[in-house]
């Protein structure tokens, strides 16, 4: 019985290292906002992230004032990121396995934008700047 909870708690421990090793590396590589997904047309801002194991890129800077869409782009995405998830907004949204999906944010200011997939795992953010 000893045996048998000194492995699983080996377990535990080997696969939080594991994963805070993973995150920590995931996040000091993302931790610098994208401003080349980020495109103007017709008068309207667009915010491109790809949704596919987490969303890339984490981080994206926009300008604050203008309107916005933020455009997922799936491509054969069947996890959790297929599910996004902007609180503050109360936006709540299924994705398609692929395919483009267009959400219009109005216009915000200065602010950042914070979603996650429908399980609150993967993160992303929008920093609005003026």
């Amino acid at each position: 019985m000893k045996t048998a909870l000194s492995i699983i708690f080996a377990g535990i421990l080997i696969g939080g290292a594991i994963m805070l090793s993973h995150s920590g590396s995931s996040s000091a590589s993302n931790s610098t906002a994208n401003a080349n997904n980020v495109s103007v047309v017709d008068g309207k801002q667009i915010v491109t992230i790809d949704a596919k194991g987490g969303y890339q890129p984490e981080k994206s800077l926009a300008k604050a004032g203008m309107p916005t869409i933020i455009r997922f782009v799936t491509n054969g995405a069947f996890d959790c990121s297929s599910s996004i998830r902007i609180p503050s907004m109360g936006i709540f949204k299924t994705l398609p396995q692929t395919g483009n999906t267009d959400i219009d944010i109005g216009t915000p200011q200065v602010t950042t934008l914070n979603g996650t997939c429908g399980m609150g795992m993967y993160r992303f953010e929008v920093d609005f700047q003026g």
